[in-house]
Order: structure tokens, then C-alpha cells, then sequence
């Protein structure tokens, strides 16, 4: 006689887990990404019928979790993994709620005998949570024979096969710098499930994204230094070395220097208004402009 199993109401179990509580804390913290966004709701619709299925004996495999986050800095990468280290840890894939977050400098020894004891106090610390390496690919270089790096990688791929029951490993980097790893690295390859583009924000979302950050720190741009904000934003994309979300949040902090600078200096008495607010001048004394110029123009192609 087979057993009849009373059906299961997923939302209603998704809702148990606050999950999506989780989910809309992103969709707020982060300005656009869409197509990432996409990726983590549907990664977190999976792993709830997983865990139903695990539950009912349908499936007893635990699935591979393993993690690659490519695009450019200042994308949300690590923001990202943050919300997906507590998604996995409110569905009861990992046993805390817990991102360590680590580069080569922290795995990779500069002396026989010393990479593994680095690399394997990382992965303690990080155990039961979620690591996330960052420039993953600076592990491995090629160039150099002697170098320590593919020690750590080695560890790296026992402890992700043997222990990926007690750890997500989350690799992140550059996306054409990533594939190459991959490609010299297919090991590592096969132990990813997911990889996951972080595209490069639009001129119009880092505007929004600066002025929600300038906003939180209880600040505001008046009309004038709008448009100034709007035109430093055009400008310092078509620049080198840009970093998208965190070369916004470094300009602000300069803009508050020289707001400071320039309250300072008029000195007398000052109202609160006069404190919240970020001028026109503030922003147009960047060098930023003057570069941008000598580039050829704002609006040149």
C-alpha cells in the first residue's frame, strides 16, 4: 500500500524559513542588478524544493553549493554573498550565519611550509559558513613555478569535495581573469554550481546609487550639485582605474571633505541645514573634471 503524502505548500513554507525577508533586504540595499537578483531568487526557490524533497526521501544527495561571482569591482559581489550566506544558512544549509572573507595574502604562505598552516586556518574560521575569496585567479600563477598558491588550491578542492557538507566556498574576480583560472583550473571548475555575472552599473543607477548613500549618511545634494553629481558620474566612468559602486562612495567621502573644508573656512555660525547639505562647489572641484576634459570632452564617445 503506498503511503499517501499530504502536498506541501511551498510559499507558505518559503515564508517559515524569512527567507524572503532576505531577499527584498537585497532587492533594497542593491540599485539594479536585475539579472543577479534573478539568479539568487531562483537559487533560493531551488534549494526550498530541495530541502522539501530531502525531507520526504525523494532525493538524500545534498546539493553542491560551491559558488562564482565574476564582474567588476564595485558590483555587490560581497554584499551578495553576505544575504547568501544567511539564505543558505536560514534553509539549513550551513550551520552559520557566517561570510569570512579572504584574499591570496590570507591563503598563500611566502616560505616552504607555510601556505598550508595560513590556508587551513582560513577554512577553520570559515567553516560551517561561507568563504568567500576574492581575485580567486591570484592564487594561481603561472608565470611562476615556485610560487605557493597552487598549495592553497589543492587544499581548497579536498575541502570543497570532502566537506562541502560544512562549507560554501564563493570564488570572485574579474570575469575574463576568472575564466582563465577556470580554464587552468578545471578541478576547480567542476566544483562550481553556480556561477553567477554581476554586470557593470548604468551611468543613471550609480546616480541613484550615490545620492541613497549620501541620503543614509543624512546629507543631501541641493539642485546645483544634482547636476554637477550627474556630470562627475559620466565623467569618472569613462576614467581609469573606475570601480563603479565604490569609486561613488570614494567620491562622496571627498565630497564631504570639502564640505567640511569649506564650512570651516567661512567659519560663524552654521544651521543644521548647513550641515546636511553638499554643494555645487563641493562636487566641481574635483580633479576629476579637469581629466575628463583633457580626455576629450564629457560626451565624447
Amino acid at each position: 500500500m503506498t503511503e499517501t503524502v499530504s502536498p506541501t505548500d511551498l510559499r507558505a513554507l518559503l515564508q517559515q524559513t524569512g527567507v524572503p525577508e532576505v531577499l527584498e533586504r537585497l532587492d533594497r540595499e542593491l540599485v539594479g542588478l536585475a539579472p543577479v537578483k534573478t539568479r539568487i531568487h531562483e537559487i533560493a526557490a531551488y534549494l526550498v524544493v530541495d530541502k522539501l524533497r530531502r525531507e520526504l526521501g525523494l532525493v538524500a544527495t545534498r546539493p553542491v553549493l560551491h559558488m562564482a561571482f565574476t564582474g567588476n569591482p564595485g558590483t555587490g559581489k560581497t554584499t551578495v554573498a553576505l544575504r547568501m550566506a544567511t539564505i543558505l544558512h536560514r534553509l539549513g544549509y550551513i550551520r552559520r550565519d557566517h561570510l569570512v572573507v579572504a584574499s591570496r595574502d590570507d591563503l598563500v604562505g611566502q616560505y616552504i611550509g607555510h601556505t598550508a598552516p595560513k590556508t587551513k586556518e582560513v577554512l577553520k574560521r570559515a567553516m560551517g559558513g561561507v568563504l568567500f575569496i576574492d581575485e580567486a585567479y591570484s592564487l594561481y600563477r603561472a608565470e611562476n613555478e615556485r610560487d605557493y598558491g597552487q598549495e592553497t588550491i589543492e587544499i581548497l578542492l579536498q575541502v570543497m569535495e570532502n566537506q562541502r557538507e560544512d562549507l560554501v566556498v564563493i570564488l570572485a574576480g574579474y570575469e575574463d581573469k576568472m575564466e582563465q583560472f577556470f580554464a587552468l583550473n578545471p578541478g576547480m571548475r567542476s566544483r562550481i554550481a553556480h556561477h553567477i555575472r554581476f554586470p557593470d552599473y548604468t551611468e543613471e543607477e550609480l546616480v541613484a546609487i550615490g545620492k541613497l548613500m549620501i541620503a543614509e549618511q543624512n546629507y543631501y545634494l541641493d539642485e546645483a550639485a544634482e547636476r554637477a553629481f550627474v556630470e562627475y558620474v559620466r565623467c569618472r566612468r569613462r576614467l581609469p582605474n573606475f570601480a563603479n559602486a565604490r569609486s561613488i562612495r570614494n567620491a562622496i567621502d571627498r565630497f564631504k571633505l570639502r564640505q567640511a573644508k569649506r564650512l570651516f573656512e567661512r567659519a560663524g555660525q552654521v544651521t543644521p541645514d548647513d550641515l546636511r547639505r553638499i554643494a555645487e562647489e563641493d562636487i566641481r572641484a574635483s580633479e576629476v573634471f579637469r581629466e575628463c576634459e583633457e580626455k576629450g570632452g564629457q560626451d565624447a564617445p
